[in-house]
């Protein structure tokens, strides 16, 4: 019986269904093998090679893999398509002995359906060591700069940070950021808008109102900043005073707007983020698990392809259900350079697999996800939405008005995509038309700074600089956000803590390359241009740099030993520490982290935010150890209202009661 090995267990029960008993289908349950924990594990002297142990995790499955094999005269290696399922692929030959006696067969599916695997198993092919070594080498590449750069912060800074090749370009990014923000001076500016109506046959309804912005002067446009102060526009005002608003021109213009390109990785990552506000990491655990039941195409992509049966199957669809006056046929092509054109864009198996009609197989976040993939797929193969557009220009003495109004023609793509798009109308107008002027508004305004980034846009800003891969951008988004590198604000935007600022400061200054946006991008291909300079400059930069003196004085004694408490600066921020540490490692939280909450428990303490060693936050109350209160939801200072217990609130924005005997829940 001929064995299949995948690397997930889902992925696993759902190929079995289209094999059947004719095949034994066994997952590997992700990666078996990698760089040891405790050591370096390259050998640079010898062309970098790597050592590889077996993962603790791995080692029962192995052995049993190992059974397998020997039972078998075939075995199919069914890893993912993509670099990383290639590197599972090459280890399990050697772990499995696959090299010898027992032959083996790689194939690849970019979809989990009958037809898929079928066709995958009749173009068998053998490892392809590219893609292999394209792993090993970002792999070493982030071993290199991890366990040779980390030890260098601690020495410097304090014990327990950790650099990454691509996560400390994630930081510098999100550090400008703040610096730009910091150092902008926003500028003053005013707008003045006309509020008109039809003179004549009108009726006093808001409905005949419409508004319009002033937009030249002696028929030159007034830039943005044109009008600096309340003086100017003022002044402006008093000009206008009796003028005569006269519509001076109409131009009417129809606008095509085109549907968006079927969904990439980072694509998927942002349009989520942006309606659900999901995390990358969360929104590609549901994108798993539609790929694993066989619904999506794989979810870890950067092209833009369509195979030519899902382009025919979507043009059958639309032609069905929307008629032939919507569809229009399209080939996106990827911009990126490195896109791996062999895969196919994020798109749904079947098109006829439309979200109502199997909206009972899924949970409400899978539906959401699901939703998005299968409109933006049958989307970019409709015709485009044609928008009319109006631009309206009215003089008044020798000043300009502009006014506007857009109006769905033809919906287009529209008819499926989710849109914001909202019709603009304007009462019907006549070039010479005179207007009476209900109001004119001066309004003041202020030039903004660059947004902070958000998830979508932290990911798409390292898209754009061919920064990481599709499947590593969820994972720099946690890792920066677990090491306290940078923290969410209450709009779920990024800063940078004050750990992450320091640990970036060092880096750009001493250690540039690391850091540098375009070089990190290249690093990848030639191992000895980075090591042996990068190994250099290391040993100079111990020898040269001082250590970081993060300790803040304070009038506070330590309540222990009576030595003068001092404010250190942690991994997680900052604390009360004793100065006599270590002979005394008295520790207290910063005012910052309490709640201002009476404990419920032994109602004498403070509920205050702790972390654990890992950087979990969790709420405990201040006199511990005498009370023991914790719990992981973050508390409110409100009582429920069934029972009387203390409320807390959960990540997924539910207030719900901390006594478990009650059932309290409300949406905040």
């Amino acid at each position: 019986m001929p064995l299949v090995i995948v690397e997930s267990p889902a992925k696993s029960k759902t190929i079995k269904k289209f094999l059947g008993p004719k095949f034994k289908v066994l997952s590997s349950f992700g990666h078996i093998r990698d760089l040891p924990e405790n050591e370096f594990g390259v050998d640079v002297k010898n062309n970098y090679q790597p050592k590889y142990v077996v993962l603790d995790k791995a080692k029962k499955t192995i052995n049993l893999l190992k059974k397998e094999v020997k039972k078998t005269d075939l075995c199919y290696l069914a890893t993912d398509p993509d670099r990383e399922g290639e590197a599972i692929a090459w280890h399990l030959i050697f772990l499995l002995g696959l090299n010898g006696e027992k032959p083996y067969q790689r194939i690849v599916f970019h979809e989990i359906t009958k037809e898929a695997i079928k066709k995958a198993l009749s173009q068998p092919r053998k490892i392809d060591m590219n893609l292999v070594n394209a792993q090993q080498a970002r792999r070493i590449l982030d071993r290199i700069v991890g366990y040779k750069l980390s030890p260098f912060l601690w020495k410097k800074v304090i014990r327990g940070l950790s650099a990454g090749r691509v996560q400390s370009v994630a930081v510098r990014l999100v550090v400008e950021r703040e610096k730009e923000i910091e150092g902008f001076a926003p500028q003053e500016y005013w707008n003045i808008v006309a509020t008109l109506m039809k003179n004549k046959g009108a009726t006093e309804s808001k409905k005949e109102e419409f508004e319009a912005i002033l937009i030249k002067k002696d028929g030159k446009n007034i830039p943005k900043l044109g009008i600096r102060t309340k003086k100017e526009a003022e002044e402006i005002i008093k000009d206008l005073k009796d003028a005569q608003y006269r519509v001076e021109k109409i131009e009417k213009k129809n606008i095509e707007r085109n549907p968006l390109p079927p969904f990439i990785t980072s694509t998927l990552q942002q349009e989520v983020w942006q309606r659900f506000k999901f995390p990358a990491k969360f929104t590609m655990q549901i994108a798993q698990q539609l790929y694993e039941a066989g619904l999506i195409t794989y979810h870890r992509t950067d092209s833009l392809n369509l195979s030519d049966l899902a382009l025919a199957s979507a043009k059958k669809f639309i032609r069905e259900n929307f008629g032939p006056d919507y569809y229009q046929f399209r080939k996106f092509k990827t911009k990126s350079k490195v896109a791996q054109e062999a895969h196919e864009a994020i798109r749904p198996t079947f098109v006829e697999n439309t979200p109502e009609k199997i909206s009972q197989k899924l949970n409400k976040n899978q539906l959401r996800i699901y939703d998005l993939i299968w409109r933006r797929f049958v989307a970019c193969q409709m015709k485009p939405s044609i928008l009319e557009v109006l631009r309206v220009e009215i003089s008044a003495k020798n000043y300009s008005f502009q006014a506007k109004s857009q109006n769905l023609e033809f919906e287009g793509f529209l008819k499926i995509w989710p849109s914001k798009f909202k019709e603009e109308k304007l009462p019907p107008l006549k070039e010479g038309e005179v207007l009476k002027l209900l109001k004119l508004t001066p309004s003041q305004h202020f030039t903004q700074p660059p947004p902070r980034y958000t998830e979508a846009s932290l990911i798409k800003e390292l898209e754009k600089y061919g920064i990481g891969r599709p499947s590593t951008y969820a994972t720099i988004l946690s890792i920066i956000q677990e090491r306290n590198y940078v923290k969410k604000d209450e709009k779920k935007c990024f800063r940078p803590t004050q750990i992450g600022k320091i640990v970036n400061e060092i880096l750009v200054k001493h250690f540039p390359e690391i850091v540098d946006i375009g070089f990190t991008a290249k690093m990848e291909e030639d191992l000895d241009k980075f090591y042996k300079p990068f190994e250099k400059h290391l040993k100079q930069k111990y020898q040269e740099v001082s250590k970081k003196n993060l300790v803040e004085k304070t009038e506070k004694t330590c309540p222990r030993c009576g030595a003068p408490l001092v404010i250190r600066l942690g991994r997680f921020g900052k604390f009360y520490a004793c100065s006599r540490y270590p002979r005394c490692d008295y520790t207290h939280p910063l005012e910052e982290n309490k709640l201002g909450i009476l404990c419920p428990k032994c109602s004498k303490g403070e509920i205050i935010k702790k972390r654990t060693k890992k950087g979990k936050i969790f709420y405990a109350c201040s006199l511990w150890p005498k009370c023991d209160f914790a719990t992981w939801e973050k508390p409110i200072n409100k009582k429920c209202p069934k029972c009387g217990s203390l409320l807390v609130e959960t990540k997924r924005g539910i207030q719900k009661c901390s006594n478990k005997e009650c059932d309290f829940k409300q949406k905040i």
